[in-house]
């Protein structure tokens, strides 16, 4: 199913990016949203989230109208858990608005506050931020908020984990009562439906997570191992998978340095994010996931907070989360946006009972194996090489007489060790 007519410089920039239909989040808020209510959604990570408030949002903010004028003061506030989530989310809006000629800007912490400090009096429709930098902004004058008529909170239950309720309802009740309020949540817990209560008018609840079964795009896996074999069980796990990106859990900052050392020593192109970081040493870091320099991520619960990473294929729990909520949050970062991902959890032999307590309480079907040895990694390697795309790529003449002279002077099984190694 299409998506529906929501706003003609919206509806090209979907054609534009190749949205053909909207995802299941997307369908169920576009139903809702549109008709200019408050919404309670729970919703998958990476399930359309962004793209979904921001459709539902554009009748509040621009009507009938084709572009937007001229303010003073945003219209819309969006308020999310981390630096790198906020920027993601700005990233979205931006080219969703490209055509309507909103001007973004973002308020978050370890970027430079004089800065925004001048975007925002400049002037900006839509302003997306964490809540520490937003209420320091709203203190010092910089951010008015009397102008807005749609705020979002996106991953409201991670920015309550986080300790930052007290600044989110000190914005809330700065902003206008008529607003809407669009509440995004992995979970809608108890702290999540009082606040929800208290902030939202006669909120049109949407679940769009199915509780009685997992995760579809995430496949399972558990993994015996011997409680002193940590590390050689990453390594094998990551060398089986062969994901183009994988996220790897530790418990401490201490796990997290000795781990990713580790797999430098060994070879693996990877990077370590745990709470001792700076903000410049985490923005390093993760530039180099995502241009492809690192491949592997080692990193604590806390640190991963609204890390959202492309081609996250594989997320390895080398230490066991500490209950479920934390098993489904960790794994959620892969099968993201119809993508499929393996979430492996490392069982060591002694917390068996363990292991089996957080699957079951989590719903989950999980199946169960020892950790992948030499033979196992070597077959799943020839299964790659067998299965490369090059075989299918067109040949030029130039190709053709090379290859026809390296075989009048190689054997065949010359060329092909040449070509393996």
């Amino acid at each position: 199913m299409p998506f529906p007519a929501i706003h003609p410089a919206l509806d090209r920039a979907l054609v534009q990016r190749g949205y053909a239909e909207p995802t299941a989040v997307q369908d169920a808020v576009l139903e809702a949203g549109l008709t200019e209510a408050d919404l309670l959604v729970s919703a998958q990570t990476g399930s359309g989230k962004t793209v979904a408030f921001g459709l539902a949002a554009a009748p509040t903010l621009l009507g009938e109208a084709e572009r937007f004028g001229q303010t003073r003061a945003p219209l819309a506030l969006v308020i999310a858990p981390t630096r790198e989530l906020a920027m993601q989310v700005a990233t979205e809006l931006t080219w969703l608005y490209a055509d309507t000629g909103a001007r973004i800007a973002t308020s978050v912490g370890g970027m430079d506050a004089r800065q925004e400090a001048r975007a925002l009096n400049v002037g900006a429709h839509i302003v997306v931020g964490t809540p520490g930098r937003l209420k320091d902004h709203i203190d010092r004058r910089n951010l008015d908020l009397s102008a807005l008529k749609v705020v979002v909170l996106d991953e409201a239950d991670e920015m309550l984990d986080m300790g930052f309720r007290e600044d989110l309802e000190y914005i809330l009740e700065q902003a206008p009562a008529e607003r809407r309020t669009l509440m995004f949540s992995a979970t809608i817990a108890r702290e999540i439906a009082t606040m929800a209560k208290r902030y939202q008018r006669d909120a049109v609840r949407i679940d769009t997570t199915n509780r009685s079964q997992p995760h579809g795009d995430i496949e399972y896996r558990a993994m015996r191992i011997a409680p002193n074999q940590i590390e050689h069980a990453v390594v094998n796990v990551l060398r089986f998978f062969e994901a183009p990106g994988a996220l790897v859990f530790c418990s401490t900052r201490e796990a997290v340095k000795h781990l990713q050392a580790a797999l430098r020593e060994r070879g693996f192109s990877s990077v370590g994010l745990s709470g001792e970081l700076s903000q410049r040493e985490r923005t390093d870091a993760l530039q180099a996931l995502r241009s492809g320099q690192a491949r592997v991520c080692v990193a604590t619960d806390v640190a991963a907070r609204g890390l959202d990473l492309p081609d996250l294929g594989l997320v390895i729990h080398a230490e066991l989360p500490v209950n479920k909520a934390t098993l489904l949050h960790r794994s959620g970062r892969t099968g993201r946006a119809g993508k499929k991902g393996v979430s492996v959890l490392l069982v060591p032999s002694t917390r068996r009972r363990k292991a089996e307590m957080l699957l079951g309480a989590a719903g989950l079907d999980a199946t169960w194996s020892a950790a992948p040895g030499i033979d196992e990694i070597l077959a799943r390697d020839e299964e790659r090489l067998l299965a490369t795309p090059i075989f299918d790529q067109t040949v030029t003449d130039e190709d053709f007489a090379l290859a026809k002279k390296l075989a009048a002077e190689r054997t065949p099984e010359e060329l092909a060790c040449a070509w393996c190694g």
